[in-house]
C-alpha cells in the first residue's frame, strides 16, 4: 500500500523522472484489508490495486527480494543484482510475529499476505475447529470470518481481555461479550505452551482441539534486511524517520508500517500499523521528494475494523489523555468513547457510530475544546458538544 501510493503520488504531484517499484511478492500490488474478509471467504479472488502502472510510467519489479542497501553508493542489493537510486523510499511494511515452537507444525497459519489468505480459504471451507492465538484486531477479524464460514472457533489470549495492547481495560472489556454473541469461545489468561498436530496445549495443561491454528499475536517492522547498513532503527526495529519522513541516511525516506515518526500533535514518536497511515504518508514523501515546499507529517491516526457484526473505528492517540467520556451504553450495539487532554479531544473510539467518528476526527485535527457534560449525551452531535 505505502509503496504503491508513493509511486502514484509522485506522478500525481508532477514528478517526471524514473519511478521503480520493487516487491518481493510475485503478485501485482494488492490491498490487505480484504484478505481477512472477502478474499478469505471466497467472495473475491484478489484485491489488486486499480492502478495502471504502465500508463503512469511506473516500472514494476515483482518477485524480487531486496537484501541490502549501500547508502554510500546509492545502490540496493537485490537477488537479481544491484539497483542504483537517486532517492530511495523504504515501504517494506510489517511482518507477522510467529508463535515460538509452532514453525513447521502442520496446520499452523499466519494471515498477512494474499498467499496466506488463499491457503486459509479451503481450511474455512472444510469447517474445521479453528484455534486463533491472539485476540487483537486481526484475531477478531479472522474469528469473525471463520464463524461466518460455519467453523467452530476458540480464541486464546494471554492477556486478561481482547485488544489488551491497543485499548484500556475498561474500553476493551465490553468487547469480550462479542465473541460469545457470535458463537466463538474466548479464553483469556491462556498462554500457549505448544502446538501439536490437532491440538493447542495451554500453560495450564488443557488441550484445545484444533483442525487448524491461526496465529495473530502482532507484527513487527519488516526491516531486518537493513541491519548494519547505516540507517537508524528504533527500539521496535522500525526505521526512525523525522517529521518529513526522512531517515538518517541521505536521500532515503521511510513510510508506512516500517517507520516511526515524531508527532508534534501528541508530543511523542508514533509507529502506526494501519491502512490510513500507508495512504497518507506517501503524499508527504512525494511532496518532499519533489521539494517545492517541505511537507510535515503529523496526522491524526485512523483505523477501522469489522468484527462480529460491528463496525469499529478509532481516530487519534489516547495515551496521554487525562479524561475519558462515554457516549452510550457499551453493552448496546452503538457507543463511543472520547479521550480528552486539557479539555481537548485527542482520541475517539466509535462502535456503530460513524458520524461520531467523522465529526470527532475533525475536532481532533482542530484541537477543539469540548464540554464533557454535553459530550456524554449520545443524542447530541459531537460538533454540538464544544465548550
Amino acid at each position: 500500500m505505502a509503496g504503491v501510493q508513493t509511486a502514484v503520488a509522485l506522478r500525481e504531484q508532477g514528478f517526471t523522472g524514473t519511478v521503480t517499484l520493487i516487491g518481493a511478492e510475485p503478485h501485482r500490488p494488492y490491498d490487505r484489508p480484504p484478505l481477512s474478509k472477502a478474499v478469505l471467504l471466497g467472495k473475491a479472488e484478489g484485491s489488486a490495486f486499480d492502478v495502471d502502472f504502465e500508463a503512469l510510467g511506473i516500472d514494476l519489479h515483482l518477485g524480487r527480494e531486496v537484501t541490502g542497501v549501500r547508502i554510500g553508493d546509492h545502490e540496493l542489493d537485490t537477488e537479481a543484482g544491484p539497483v542504483p537510486y537517486d532517492v530511495l523510499v523504504l515501504a517494506t511494511g510489517a511482518e507477522p510475529i510467529t508463535l515460538p515452537g509452532a514453525e513447521g507444525v502442520p496446520g499452523v497459519h499466519l494471515l498477512r499476505t494474499l498467499d496466506d489468505a488463499e491457503r486459509l480459504r479451503p481450511v474455512l471451507a472444510r469447517q474445521h475447529h479453528i484455534v486463533v492465538v491472539g485476540a487483537g484486531w486481526i484475531g477478531a477479524e479472522f474469528a469473525t470470518a471463520a464463524r461466518e464460514a460455519g467453523c467452530a472457533v476458540t480464541v486464546v489470549e494471554a492477556a486478561d481481555r481482547p485488544l489488551a495492547g491497543a485499548l484500556p481495560a475498561e474500553v476493551a472489556a465490553p468487547m469480550a461479550a462479542w465473541y460469545a454473541d457470535s458463537g466463538a469461545v474466548l479464553r483469556t489468561h491462556a498462554r500457549v505452551r505448544r502446538v501439536e498436530p490437532g491440538a493447542v496445549v495451554l500453560d495450564d495443561g488443557s488441550r484445545v482441539p484444533a483442525g487448524a491454528v491461526v496465529v495473530g499475536i502482532g507484527a513487527r517492522p519488516a526491516t531486518r534486511w537493513l541491519t548494519g547498513c547505516g540507517i537508524e532503527l528504533g527500539a521496535h526495529g522500525e526505521v526512525v524517520a523525522d517529521d518529513h519522513l526522512r531517515t538518517s541516511a541521505p536521500d532515503v525516506y521511510a513510510v508506512g508500517d516500517c517507520a516511526s515518526f515524531p508527532s508534534r500533535r501528541y508530543g511523542e514518536r508514533l509507529m502506526v500499523h494501519h491502512w490510513d497511515n500507508a495512504l497518507q504518508g506517501p503524499r508527504t514523501v512525494a511532496a518532499n521528494i519533489i521539494g517545492e515546499a517541505p511537507a510535515v507529517y503529523d496526522p491524526v491516526p485512523y483505523f477501522w475494523s469489522e468484527q462480529f457484526g460491528r463496525f469499529v473505528q478509532y481516530a487519534g492517540h489516547h495515551a496521554s489523555a487525562d479524561a475519558t467520556v462515554w457516549r452510550g451504553d457499551p453493552a448496546g450495539p452503538a457507543w463511543s468513547v472520547c479521550w480528552l487532554r486539557g479539555g481537548r479531544l485527542v482520541a475517539l473510539l466509535a462502535v456503530g457510530r460513524p458520524r461520531d467518528l467523522a465529526q470527532g476526527r475533525r475536532l481532533i485535527e482542530a484541537g477543539t475544546v469540548m464540554d464533557a457534560e454535553l459530550l456524554a449525551d449520545p443524542a447530541r452531535p459531537l460538533k454540538a458538544a464544544t465548550a
